[in-house]
C-alpha cells in the first residue's frame, strides 16, 4: 500500500497549486510532469505490453529503443499540439517496425496503454483536489485520444501502402517487359492470366514499348494454363494498342486448347501474328527488324 502512494508523494510537491483561471497552464505543467517522471512511467507502460503480449515479434533492445522514441514524440505532441509533427513521426515509425512483423492492434494497443499509464499518473498526482483533477483530465483525454487516432491511421495508411508496393513488385516479377535487343522486346506470361492481370500487362506492355522505343514486340504465352473469353478480347486490344504505339505484335506458345477457345468465342485471328513456339517467334521477329536469321549448320565459315 506504501508503494501505491510513492508516486503521489513524490511529485505532491513538483508544482504549486494550478490557477483555477488559467486553463493555458495545464497542459505545459502536466507536460513537465510527464518529461520529470520519464523513467519510471516508461518502465510502468513497457511492463504492461510485456504482461499483454504485444511487440513479441521485436528484440528487447528494440522492444526499448522504440517505447522509449514513442514516449518522447508523444508527450511533445502533448506539448505543442502538432498532428503534422505527429502523423510524420507515426509514418517513420511504421516504416521500421513493420517489416518486423508488428500488427496494427498492437499499435494501437500501446498506444492506448501509455495513454492509461499516464493518466493514472496524473490521477494519482491531482487526487487531492478532485476539481482539479476534473479539468486536469479535461485538458490530457483530447489529445491524448488524437495522437491514438492519429497513430492508428497513420499506421495503416503506411501498412497498406506497403501491402501495394509488394503487389506491384509481385505483378513486375509476374509479368516482365524484357528487352532482347534493339527495338525487340519479349513478353513472357507465367501463371494464371486473368482479367486485372491482362489489364496490367497491357499496361505494362504499352510503357515498355514507349521507353525502349519498340518495333516488334513477342508476347509468349507457353505457360498460361488456359484463357477465356474475356483474356482473349483483351489480348487483342492489346495487340491493336500496341500498334498504335508503333509496334508489331508476336503471339506465341499458343495451347491446343488455347487456340481451341480463341476459334470457339470468334476471335479475330487476322488481328494475330501467331508463331508456334518461342524460338520461331524472336526469329520472326528479327526478320521484321531486318537482322539476317544465320543459322549454324556445322559447315565452317
Amino acid at each position: 500500500m506504501n508503494q501505491e502512494h510513492t508516486l503521489t508523494d513524490a511529485v505532491a510537491a513538483d508544482f504549486p497549486t494550478l490557477d483555477r483561471q488559467d486553463e493555458h497552464q495545464l497542459l505545459p505543467q502536466l507536460v513537465a510532469h510527464l518529461r520529470q517522471h520519464r523513467t519510471k512511467l516508461r518502465q510502468e507502460w513497457a511492463t504492461r505490453i510485456h504482461d499483454a503480449h504485444l511487440l513479441d515479434a521485436m528484440t528487447p533492445q528494440e522492444m526499448s529503443t522504440e517505447t522509449t522514441s514513442v514516449y518522447d514524440n508523444y508527450v511533445e505532441v502533448l506539448e505543442t499540439g502538432s498532428v503534422e509533427a505527429l502523423q510524420h513521426y507515426a509514418r517513420d515509425l511504421s516504416e521500421r517496425i513493420i517489416p518486423r512483423g508488428v500488427e496494427t492492434h498492437e499499435v494501437v494497443g500501446i498506444v492506448l496503454l501509455l495513454r492509461d499509464v499516464l493518466a493514472r499518473s496524473l490521477f494519482e498526482k491531482y487526487q487531492r483536489d478532485f476539481s482539479l483533477l476534473n479539468r486536469v483530465l479535461d485538458a490530457y483525454e483530447p489529445a491524448a485520444n488524437r495522437i491514438a487516432n492519429t497513430v492508428a491511421v497513420s499506421f495503416v495508411d503506411e501498412r497498406e501502402r506497403v501491402i501495394r508496393q509488394q503487389q506491384d513488385a509481385i505483378k513486375e516479377l509476374s509479368t516482365p517487359v524484357l528487352p532482347v535487343r534493339e527495338r525487340l522486346l519479349i513478353l513472357p506470361i507465367i501463371g494464371v492470366l486473368d482479367s486485372e492481370r491482362a489489364k496490367q500487362l497491357t499496361e505494362q506492355l504499352l510503357t515498355g514499348i514507349r521507353t525502349h522505343r519498340a518495333k516488334v514486340v513477342v508476347i509468349d504465352i507457353t505457360g498460361a494454363p488456359d484463357v477465356d473469353e474475356t483474356v482473349a478480347n483483351h489480348l487483342v486490344q492489346t495487340v491493336d494498342a500496341s500498334r498504335l504505339m508503333g509496334a508489331s505484335v508476336i503471339i506465341t506458345g499458343l495451347s491446343p486448347e488455347i487456340a481451341q477457345t480463341l476459334v470457339t468465342i470468334g476471335v479475330d485471328l487476322s488481328k494475330m501474328n501467331t508463331i508456334g513456339d518461342l524460338q520461331g517467334g524472336l526469329e520472326e521477329a528479327e526478320r521484321l527488324l531486318g537482322y539476317t536469321v544465320a543459322r549454324r549448320d556445322g559447315s565452317g565459315g
